[in-house]
């Protein structure tokens, strides 16, 4: 019965790109929720933010965040939390999220989404600045789960524990990318239904769903699974969302993801069906 509620609020949505604006307008009916980059608004000017209000009013709208590395021992800087809780306010947007990595230290900018190592102390610090975002933006973050190449260094704890301290001790929703889960447990020996289940399914709230390619693996020995977002959901991701659907009975938000290499929008939308079909065939188990 309940996975049946479940079912009915099920929502399937697209992230916002500006190459894919012209499709998402004209086909609004079929996108449940879109998913918004919020850096790429902080210093936006009057009309990007009107534009962007403008957009929520047509479709429920989260903000998602990049750049504030929040799984980090070093404090997060107030002054990106202060941009996103002044864009929720301006747009009154349903939710934000950002993810478990850490993006800069000593100063210096990695400039993508880096691993910290998993450990009882890296837990501690995610938890801290999560309360500090909580605090200032005014609401709690759905926080995501990332990929990597490398197993980060120096860890003492496996990933689904991690994770699961992280989400528990911050009591915040799990954004849970099933993609990134995928890379990570194909990269390092792990099943990844396995991996899914060991997760803190009741907390999920929300999922991203991309696709990969395979390259070499550092020093060459062997492939790995790179995350990035350039290509379609594999089947087996689908497969990984009927399986979540069947042990995580509350309702999901699932948002695809496509950064490049565009499709037709028709096919756009096909990746929607087949997720609205993937959830369907987990509900209905």
């Amino acid at each position: 019965m309940a996975a049946s509620k479940g079912a009915a609020r099920d929502r399937v949505g697209l992230g916002w790109r500006g190459e894919l604006a012209a499709g998402i307008l004209s086909n609004l009916a079929q996108i449940d929720i879109l998913e918004v980059i919020a850096d790429d608004y902080y210093h936006a000017p009057r009309a990007g933010i009107a534009a962007l209000c403008s957009l929520a009013r047509q479709v429920p709208l989260s903000l998602h965040s990049v750049g504030m590395g929040l799984a980090s021992s070093i404090p997060a800087d107030p002054r990106r939390l202060h941009a996103m809780a002044r864009l929720m306010k301006t747009v009154q947007a349903e939710s934000w999220s950002e993810h478990l990595s850490f993006v800069r230290a000593g100063g210096v900018e990695i400039g993508h989404l880096a691993a910290p190592p998993r450990t009882p102390h890296t837990a501690a610090g995610a938890v801290a600045n999560i309360a500090l975002a909580t605090r200032i933006v005014g609401s709690a973050p759905l926080m995501e789960n990332i990929a990597t190449l490398v197993q980060p260094p120096a860890s003492t704890m496996a990933e689904a524990a991690w994770l699961a301290q992280i989400i528990h001790g911050a009591q915040v929703p799990l954004l849970l990318d099933l993609h990134n889960l995928y890379a990570n447990a194909v990269n390092f020996g792990e099943a990844p239904e396995e991996l899914l289940l060991r997760l803190p399914l009741a907390r999920v709230g929300a999922v991203h769903l991309s696709g990969g390619h395979w390259i070499a693996a550092p020093g060459g020995a062997g492939k790995r699974l790179l995350d990035d977002h350039l290509h379609d959901v594999p089947p087996a991701v689908f497969a990984l969302l009927t399986l979540l659907a069947r042990h995580a009975p509350q309702p999901l938000t699932v948002i695809v993801e496509r950064d490049g290499n565009y499709p037709s929008f028709d096919h756009v939308l096909g990746q929607l069906e087949l997720a609205r079909a993937a959830l369907r065939a987990g509900r209905c188990a």
